[in-house]
């Protein structure tokens, strides 16, 4: 779209024209009708805050995960109940949400099929809190995405973010812990300290030091 100041000429031409009775007609009626959606959004809105008052504790557990808002933990609590124990685990969770990679399997080979079919509400939502986890600084989820979005790709990363995110709901759910990040240097550091170690050594040797390793004194 870019900068709208410098068109400012053009602009003025394209509003420029006339607004008869008939135009008054119709502008009431769009009016008339966005008043109506207000209203309605209002009333549903407040049914909707009345009926999830009981899920307080629910929200607590759910709105400090990346990604997450008010009206993602409102699907979660709506299709699942916010109950865990209808899951025997978070694999059956995430399956049932649609989210949980398919494999077919062929004469001992086994081949990615994408994703089973699941429940379409909660799957869109989880896709939608996954994309905009993934865009909060600092956290696990961005670098769960990145790791995989350059081997898959973006859609399949999106998917593996949001399959870990409604794993996540269940162990949350479960067991009334408190969201804890992992960080976004998990992939780097905390997985595997050793590896990385080495590998950043490696790279020191290549340009020319030579690396002594000693441990930092608290």
């Amino acid at each position: 779209m870019g900068k709208l100041r410098p068109k400012i000429p053009a602009l003025t031409e394209a509003l420029t024209g006339h607004f008869g009775p008939h135009h008054a007609i119709a502008a009431r009626r769009i009016l008339d009708h966005i008043d109506f959606l207000d209203v309605s959004i209002a009333t549903l809105t407040e049914q909707i805050d009345a009926r999830t008052a009981p899920f307080g504790a629910v929200y607590d557990l759910l709105l400090p995960v990346p990604g997450f808002e008010r009206l993602s933990v409102d699907t979660v609590i709506a299709e699942t109940g916010a109950n865990m124990s209808r899951f025997p685990s978070p694999a059956h969770l995430a399956k049932w949400a649609g989210v949980c990679p398919g494999n077919y399997e062929s004469a001992g080979r086994r081949r990615n099929v994408g994703t089973p079919p699941g429940n379409k509400w909660l799957r869109r939502t989880l896709i939608e809190v996954a994309r905009a986890a993934v865009r909060t600084k600092g956290s696990y989820f961005g670098a769960q995405y990145r790791q995989i979005a350059k081997r898959r790709g973006p859609n399949k990363a999106a998917v593996a973010v949001a399959n870990s995110l409604i794993e996540l709901v269940w162990h949350l759910l479960s067991t009334g812990e408190v969201f804890k990040d992992l960080g976004d240097d998990y992939f780097q550091c905390r997985r595997d300290p050793v590896r990385e170690t080495r590998r950043l050594v490696a790279q020191l040797e290549q340009l020319g030091y030579s690396v002594t390793l000693a441990t930092a004194t608290p």
